[in-house]
């Protein structure tokens, strides 16, 4: 009789990022050394008091960053290529 997978998600995972991206992973490293928390009092007089939440400045700093170093010309290709690996989402800090 032939099998089948049925693949449910689970409603609770354990999943730590960190536990999948290597030791000696470029972007784990950069992480260790960056720090931009700066960005926060550089960046706050141009952000209001009122309505929706923007983008983390550190975050868009950050992604701009991978955009350069895998020379990625658009913000849509940025995005793209930043969700589909684990090492640019650890660096970024979104998982």
């Amino acid at each position: 009789m032939q099998g089948k997978k049925d693949y449910q998600e689970k409603l609770f995972i354990r999943f730590q990022l960190s536990d999948y991206v290597p030791q000696d992973n470029f972007y784990r490293q950069l992480k260790g050394i960056l720090n931009f928390n700066f960005l926060y009092a550089s960046t706050a007089k141009y952000y209001g008091s009122e309505g929706q939440k923007s983008i983390d400045p550190v975050v868009f700093m950050k992604l701009m960053l991978v955009g350069y170093l895998e020379d990625l010309n658009s913000d849509r290709r940025i995005i793209a290529t930043s969700r589909m690996r684990m090492d640019i989402l650890y660096f970024i800090g979104m998982i």
